[in-house]
C-alpha cells in the first residue's frame, strides 16, 4: 500500500450520515493495527462506526485488539468460524446507514472509500463492489493462477444472476445499511462462500449493482494469504448452491 495514499473523493451528502465498516480478523496482529490506522484515517466526511469481530485469532490480534478497549466495536468469536460467520456477526452489529467490508491484511486501501460510497451517496445504488480488474489504480501483480480463477468465478457467478461484475470475489463490497439488513437473514456462510453467497443475494433482492475501481496491494503466501485453490474449487459449489438450490 502506498505511503501516501491519494484521497479520491470525499463523500458529502444528506443521503448518507453514517459508515460502517465491517472488519474481519484472524491472526492479522502484523497489519491489524495499520489497517485500524488507515480506517480511522480515512476522510470521508462522513461519521464512521468501525465494527472489528476476531475469529478467535491466536498469533496475539486479540491481545492488540483489547488494547483499543472501547475506540472500537470489537467482538470476539470463542472459536474460529470463518470469514462469513465473522462478517455476519459484524452486520448484525453494524447500525450505518452504508457498509464497508474492510479486510484486515492491508490489500484494500481505505483511501478508496469515497469513490466506492459515492454511488449510493449519490442515491443510484444500493450495492457497490470495488473491481481489481477495471480503472487505472495501481494494482500489484501476482498470481496468474488466482487471475484466472478469479474471473472464471466472476463469469460463473454472472450467468447465473445476470449481473456483468468483473470482479465477484473482491473484498471490497459496500451495501446500504437497508440492503444489508434485508439480507442477513438469508446470509449462511461461514467461510469464503460469503462471496458467492453475497452476490446471489444482491441479485434475487433485485439491489442497484455498481461496480468502480480500486487499487490492490495483493500479497502472497508468505505474507500471509490464506485463500487456497480448496477455497476456489468450494467457490464453484457455492456459486451453484446459493443461486439455484437456496431461496431467498
Amino acid at each position: 500500500m502506498p505511503a501516501n495514499s491519494p484521497k479520491y473523493i470525499m463523500v458529502k451528502t444528506s443521503l448518507i450520515k453514517k459508515v460502517s465498516i465491517v472488519i474481519p480478523v484472524f491472526n492479522e496482529a502484523g497489519t491489524i493495527r495499520k489497517v485500524l490506522e488507515l480506517v480511522e484515517g480515512a476522510d470521508v466526511g462522513l461519521e464512521k462506526e468501525i465494527v472489528v469481530v476476531d475469529d478467535c485469532s491466536t498469533d496475539g490480534t486479540s491481545d492488540i485488539l483489547r488494547g483499543f478497549g472501547s475506540r472500537y466495536l470489537i467482538f470476539y468469536n470463542r472459536k474460529n468460524l470463518g470469514k462469513g460467520a465473522a462478517l455476519r456477526k459484524g452486520f448484525a452489529e453494524a447500525s450505518g446507514d452504508a457498509v464497508i467490508i474492510q479486510d484486515a491484511d492491508l490489500e484494500y486501501d481505505p483511501a478508496d472509500y469515497g469513490v466506492l460510497l459515492k454511488p449510493i451517496a449519490d442515491g443510484v445504488a444500493d450495492a457497490v463492489y470495488g473491481s481489481r480488474f477495471v480503472g487505472e489504480r495501481p494494482h500489484r501483480v501476482l498470481y496468474n493462477g488466482h487471475y484466472l480463477a478469479n474471473r472464471f468465478l466472476t463469469f460463473l457467478s454472472n450467468l447465473f444472476t445476470g449481473l456483468n461484475l468483473s470482479d465477484m470475489e473482491t473484498g471490497y463490497k459496500v451495501f446500504t445499511g437497508e440492503a444489508i439488513r434485508e439480507m442477513l437473514p438469508c446470509l449462511t456462510s461461514n467461510r469464503f462462500g460469503i462471496e458467492p453467497e453475497l452476490t446471489a443475494q444482491a441479485a434475487k433482492h433485485k439491489l442497484r449493482v455498481y461496480e468502480v475501481g480500486i487499487s490492490y496491494n495483493g500479497r502472497t503466501y508468505e505474507d500471509g494469504k490464506k485463500i487456497t485453490w480448496r477455497d476456489g474449487l468450494a467457490a464453484i459449489w457455492h456459486i451453484v448452491k446459493f443461486n439455484l438450490l437456496v431461496k431467498r
